[in-house]
């Protein structure tokens, strides 16, 4: 692997976070808009109060991705947005209605809130999917403004792979809100959610097979590299994935589900990118063609470890926080993630240990040591590693201060 193709690694990771993570959350008002029956409104409240601690922390890997692509591919990052910037443009404001629908539904019940927000949801997934599209299909020609800015997503893959964003959006929602309500003992909720799940994890394998079909009239390249050889095998992983997810589903083995279904979404995101390569914008631009200097993408390179020292602790405190039912309306203080049970007993946070002092002293040393490299190297590696050192060791104090504080909090006594 090429130093020019890390960055484009990257950036297929953070698309695949971000449908994974934030796909959920847009696919969640969909179940919001249709619940009936006497557990519509248990439906509706368990979407938002599932989704609500960790909407806004999600969009954090559209931004990276967006990051990573204007520097380390600047001329591809100005042909997408020159050329793709209708739905861009109303994908943005998807999202700051869903953001709408988060902050408004929680003091009104107006039935507009409602619709806004699962109108966002529809319309975000499928536009991000129409620029997949736009980019997939070779209508995304280089240069500034080249392409056509109607025509580059109003064709056959866009409005293909549209739809499979918009189902698969709320497979994954359904997926995830029955582990949810399993994990809080509504086993009814959970087999509201299962019925769901299995209806649209059928819709969306449906809806992905035609659009393999589309990509074989519309997108030949794209589609050739789909089905022969590493991109088969992909795609061969993803379809077995998602049948799993399926049965487990079923059989209620709803922890499970949730990691075979983010599994097929991974797999998804893979393809596309083996089956686009060598191109960054097929069938003209290779990644290597594309890519920044190399010292443009060492620097990027370095500023996301240091970025990723503050970005992953943070988010497995918050997801492990969510998981553990720390935010749910009537949690109280006990944990009762399963990892956190021991002997059958529920274990409260005060009973976990806190930070140690050794890890506490190891997070000095490491500040301490690179501070001092930042001071002696002028430039070069030492310098980077110096950087990097002590934002990290910072990150690391950050996290170690939160845990301690939190535990503090729960020893605290009421009132």
């Amino acid at each position: 692997m090429d130093l020019a193709d890390i960055p484009v690694l990257l950036m297929l990771i953070g698309i695949a976070a971000y449908v994974v993570l934030a796909g959920a959350d847009f696919g969640s008002p969909f179940w919001t808009l249709t619940a009936r029956g006497e557990r519509a409104g248990e439906i509706r409240e368990q979407t938002h109060r599932s989704m609500a601690p960790v909407w806004e922390a999600n969009h954090v890997w559209l931004i990276f991705v967006l990051v990573v692509c204007w520097t380390a591919y600047p001329e591809v990052f100005g042909s997408i947005f020159s050329t793709l910037w209708i739905p861009l443009i109303v994908g943005c404001l998807g999202i700051i209605m869903r953001a709408v629908g988060y902050v408004v539904g929680g003091y009104a019940t107006r039935r507009w809130v409602t619709w806004m927000a699962t109108v966002a949801s529809f319309v975000t997934p499928f536009m991000f999917g129409a620029v997949v599209g736009g980019v997939v299909s070779g209508r995304v020609p280089v240069g500034n403004a080249e392409g056509d800015i109607i025509s580059s997503w109003l064709n056959p893959t866009s409005m293909t792979i549209g739809v499979v964003a918009v189902t698969l959006c709320a497979y994954l929602a359904a997926v995830y809100l029955a582990a949810d309500a399993d994990r809080k003992g509504r086993a009814d909720l959970a087999d509201a959610f299962r019925i769901r799940g299995l209806a649209a994890g059928v819709v969306t394998g449906l809806v992905a097979a035609a659009g393999v079909v589309v990509l074989r009239e519309d997108s030949r390249f794209v589609y050739e590299g789909l089905t022969s050889g590493l991109g088969l095998a992909d795609l061969a992983v993803s379809a077995v994935a998602g049948i799993v997810t399926l049965g487990l589903l079923a059989l209620r083995r709803f922890p499970a589900a949730r990691y075979t279904a983010a599994a097929a979404v991974v797999t998804i995101v893979a393809g596309w990118g083996i089956a686009q390569s060598p191109y960054i914008l097929p069938p003209d631009l290779t990644v290597a063609e594309a890519a920044a200097a190399d010292n443009v993408l060492i620097g990027l390179l370095v500023a996301i470890a240091i970025g990723l020292l503050i970005l992953i602790p943070s988010l497995l405190l918050l997801y492990g926080l969510v998981l553990a039912g720390r935010f749910d309306p009537a949690g109280g203080d006990v944990v009762d993630h399963p990892d956190l049970v021991e002997g059958g007993t529920a274990v409260h946070l005060t009973d976990l240990d806190l930070p140690k002092r050794r890890s506490v002293g190891l997070t000095i040393l490491v500040a301490t040591t690179g501070a001092a490299m930042t001071l002696v190297f002028d430039d070069g590696a030492g310098l980077y590693a110096g950087v990097a050192m002590l934002i990290g060791a910072l990150a690391t104090g950050c996290v170690l201060l939160a845990i301690s504080l939190a535990a503090r909090q729960d020893e605290a006594p009421e009132g």
